[in-house]
């Protein structure tokens, strides 16, 4: 009964304040997503809880072995709901809100993406998402949301609708995807979408598909998991600063909104590490 009530009435109106806001579906699925934990939990409806009740359910989650990052979304979510819906004073504000751990971005080699796109897929499909992905450094949802009138082959450049913030960008189009995803659509002739379902051709494919591809050409082509598909946008990133992209020219092909997120991808990998010539073996100067 209270799943159901909180289903129908709290979820919908939720859902209505974050839609006339302007916020991004996949925002509107976790906020949706904290909240409908939040009711499971005490199995009561979320407007009758208390503060104490709030900071429990908090404390919980840490419990379960969340991320930081997890939980501070979580929190969110749960501040927008009581703030926004119920118009209701978020008085736990006091609680400290986690401190999310600093994770280096994970990249794979120039022959280890070799090997994933050589021998980790036999379908065309999932070859070619696999390459746009990895190509043009785009993220799941960016990937999935891909329509064939983005690929501007006369520019060679790759438009990005409504990417992370709700904003439009373009990123750089090799040849060699172009080359690849010339020959996907002459095999499947996808009308709307760049990536359609199998079932339907007028739906795009779901991010879980999208990871569910990744994972499989993983074990196929025996290479670690270094973070999920998103590590093929790290080494993007990795592959154009070795390469010797300038960091600003990175930040607009990423997205990134801060330059301080493209600048982290100036970490010194373990195999720089190796060859980096050591001061103390190199020949002092001469004296002038």
């Amino acid at each position: 009964m209270v799943v159901s009530w909180w289903m129908t009435t709290l979820r919908q109106q939720l859902i209505n304040v974050l839609t006339l806001k302007g916020y991004a579906a996949r925002t509107v699925e976790t906020y949706v997503e904290s909240v409908a934990g939040l009711a499971e939990y005490y199995r009561l409806s979320p407007a009758q809880l208390n503060d104490q009740q709030l900071q429990e359910y908090l404390l919980h989650l840490h419990a379960r072995g969340l991320s930081a990052g997890t939980r501070n979304v979580r929190m969110s979510g749960l501040r927008f709901f009581y703030q926004q819906v119920l118009q209701r004073r978020w008085t736990i504000e006091a609680l400290p809100r986690p401190k999310p751990a600093i994770r280096r971005a994970r990249a794979y080699s120039l022959e280890e993406i070799q090997r994933l796109l050589r021998l980790g897929t036999k379908n065309e499909k999932h070859r070619a998402f696999l390459m746009t992905v990895y190509g043009a450094g785009l993220r799941l949802g960016e990937a999935c949301g891909l329509q064939v009138a983005d690929i501007e082959s006369g520019r060679m450049l790759l438009r990005v609708r409504q990417g992370k913030g709700r904003k439009d960008r373009y990123t750089c189009l090799s040849p060699w995807l172009l080359e690849e995803l010339r020959h996907y659509w002459r095999l499947a002739r996808p009308p709307l979408w760049l990536f359609p379902t199998e079932r339907d051709a007028q739906a795009p494919v779901t991010r879980h598909t999208g990871q569910a591809i990744f994972y499989h050409a993983l074990q196929r082509a025996g290479l670690p998991n270094r973070g999920g598909i998103h590590c093929l946008r790290h080494s993007f990133a990795t592959h154009l600063l070795e390469a010797g992209v300038d960091l600003m020219t990175l930040k607009k092909l990423l997205g990134h909104a801060r330059f301080t997120t493209t600048a982290g991808y100036l970490h010194v990998t373990a195999e720089h590490a190796a060859v980096l010539p050591n001061p103390l073996t190199m020949p002092a100067p001469r004296p002038a």
